[in-house]
């Protein structure tokens, strides 16, 4: 009973084997035919070398049967080994067991160098033939499958590799957008200097700056950090930059300008997401600045003595509350004066031991160089703070300097 059932089952994995055999006697083919159907093999035969490459490449099989000897020479093996030399060069061809009746040393080590897996003599033992084709056959699937999953693994990976180009690509057109919102110039006024610097800590990120000239002596100053980074970040900075242009004039006082761009914003943002933003009107001539601070890193003022204070006023950030009101702050800046409007990425730069640049450090490197024009500090700051964290921004760091004579 246990006999036939190891019999059923190793017929049942033999059943879709398909055996090609390439002999030309008639004798032999019918021996091998009916031996391999007995066990559970399909089989296919052909007569000749040219017969075995055409059926090979329009055929699938799970192993090749073959003997080396054809009718135009029954002795040397020539014609055999010259076609395995032929289907080495064909892509996929199976395992290859070679059956001859004139088998010497040299001609063994031939077929094995190329490619046969394994060298039956005829006449043969049907227990040993059935043996290595069982072999043969399994290894030769198990080869079959590392290829298949090989060819899966390159597909996948070029998937993936494809994929990413897009989105490298994408993220890159997403940057030129981005510096696209950005000032390309930065008006100046009479008696007054505006510098600015921008530093990504990734491709895009969720600083702004702007300076709007609204024509004669007045400008507008602003500079946010929406939370988070990457496109999301990028995306609602976009946000931001458009509603600031749509809505500022020097006639809607900055405490409005404020509370209407928080409503605008509380309706289009997420509610895990907030904006930190900082906007004031200049006026050149009375050199009065009247500002709302939304949250935002405090601007430093510093005078040319080295004293200094933060310009606080204002009220939450952006993104929370709709209804919110601000406060308006108003300040005048004396000849030499120096305004310092930054992210905290400027402050927050780490060193490899997690130690922040700090406001402390901002401000002595402020007091050092108080006498610096708004470009000269602008270039140090960044230096500075660049230095500090080897160069490894964790955050987008934004400048926005202005320098009164």
């Amino acid at each position: 009973m246990a006999a036939g059932a190891t019999a059923v089952s190793r017929q049942l994995e033999t059943m879709q084997t398909r055996i090609l055999i390439a002999d030309d006697q008639p004798d032999v083919v019918g021996a091998l035919h009916l031996l391999l159907k007995a066990n559970g093999y399909t089989t296919e035969s052909v007569s000749s070398p040219a017969e075995l490459l055409r059926v090979i490449t329009q055929q699938e099989f799970d192993l090749i049967l073959m003997d080396l000897n054809y009718a135009r020479d029954t002795t040397s093996g020539r014609e055999g080994l010259d076609l395995l030399e032929h289907l080495s060069s064909v892509e996929g061809v199976p395992p290859i067991i070679v059956m001859t009746g004139w088998a010497t040393v040299g001609i063994a080590v031939e077929a094995m160098q190329h490619g046969v897996t394994d060298f039956v003599e005829k006449p043969w033992t049907n227990a040993k033939l059935l043996q290595s084709l069982q072999k043969q056959v399994v290894l030769g699937r198990e080869r079959k499958e590392l290829a298949r999953s090989t060819v899966r693994q390159n597909q996948a990976h070029q998937e993936v590799a494809s994929l990413l180009h897009r989105h490298e690509q994408e993220i890159g057109e997403a940057r030129s957008i981005q510096e696209g919102f950005l000032p390309k110039r930065i008006p100046q006024l009479p008696g007054y200097e505006l510098a600015s610097a921008w530093q990504s800590a990734r491709i895009v990120g969720g600083d702004y700056f702007d300076v709007l000239s609204f024509g004669g002596d007045t400008l507008g100053l602003c500079i946010a950090d929406v939370a988070g980074k990457g496109l999301p970040a990028a995306l609602l900075m976009s946000n931001l930059q458009a509603a600031v242009r749509g809505l500022a004039s020097p006639n809607l006082p900055t405490d409005e300008l404020c509370a209407r761009l928080n409503a605008l914003l509380c309706h289009n943002m997420a509610s895990d997401r907030f904006i930190t933003f900082f906007y004031a009107q200049l006026q050149g001539a009375s050199r009065v600045l009247q500002y709302v601070n939304a949250g935002h890193n405090p601007p430093i003022v510093l005078h040319q003595d080295g004293s200094h204070y933060r310009l606080t006023e204002g009220g939450g950030v952006f993104g929370v509350f709709p209804d919110q009101r601000f406060a308006l702050g108003t300040t005048r800046l004396d000849p030499g004066d120096r305004v310092v409007l930054y992210t905290d990425g400027v402050t927050e730069a780490s060193d490899p031991d997690y130690e922040e640049f700090g406001e402390e450090r901002l401000i002595r490197l402020l007091q050092e160089n108080a006498a610096s024009t708004a470009n000269e500090l602008q270039s140090k700051i960044l230096q500075a703070a660049g230095d500090f964290c080897r160069g490894r921004w964790h955050d987008d760091a934004t400048l926005l300097l202005l320098a009164v004579s």
